[in-house]
């Protein structure tokens, strides 16, 4: 179900989120996306490390001590 709230926005412009919305939220982070006229948060799902293992392959011979070699082989992958 949607709900709707009016808020007033501070000298600073901020909102603040009501905390029944942000209850069940895993993060403090959100994406902000403009709209035409409005703006959409959503909530930042957090990634657990263990999903990043073996999510890139890189060269063998990328030198990992070298921030320039490991960025250059990063990049090769991204083509």
């Amino acid at each position: 179900m949607d709900e709707s709230v009016v808020k007033k926005i501070d000298r600073q412009g901020r909102v603040s989120i009501p905390v029944e919305w942000r209850r069940d939220w895993k993060s403090d982070k959100v994406i902000m996306r403009k709209r035409g006229e409005s703006i959409e948060l959503t909530p930042v799902k957090p990634i657990p490390p263990s999903l990043l293992i073996d999510s890139i392959d890189i060269s063998e011979k990328v030198d990992f001590t070298d921030p320039h070699s490991l960025k250059e082989a990063l990049m090769e992958h991204r083509s």
